[in-house]
């Protein structure tokens, strides 16, 4: 087990296309195997500011490291190419504690 703290990416979306986002689903679906899916929320209690999107995605991983690799593997930059096609994205990636 490593000390490395986890990684994890927030992503919010605001969707235009829901038969695209489906789709992303589905293509995306095969590139999350690293990914722990923590939340996910068509709406969210916002406490302070303005929120992005109509929906908010959290997802763990085993390091910052391990999520970037994630997220700029081809295999997921096919899918976000269809996740950006149907909605307008925010994205980040924090360390854990």
């Amino acid at each position: 087990m490593s000390d490395e703290p986890k990684g994890y990416v927030i992503l919010t979306e605001d969707v235009k296309d829901p038969a695209g986002m489906a789709e992303y689903g589905k293509v995306a679906r095969n590139a999350m195997s690293t990914a722990k899916l923590l939340a996910f929320s068509p709406a969210v209690a916002t406490l302070e500011g303005q929120w992005h999107g109509t929906q908010t995605v959290l997802l763990e991983f085993e390091s910052v490291d391990a999520a970037k690799e994630w997220y700029y593997s081809e295999d997921y930059q096919q899918a976000a190419k269809l996740r950006r096609a149907a909605a307008d994205c925010h994205a980040v990636v924090i360390s854990g504690l």
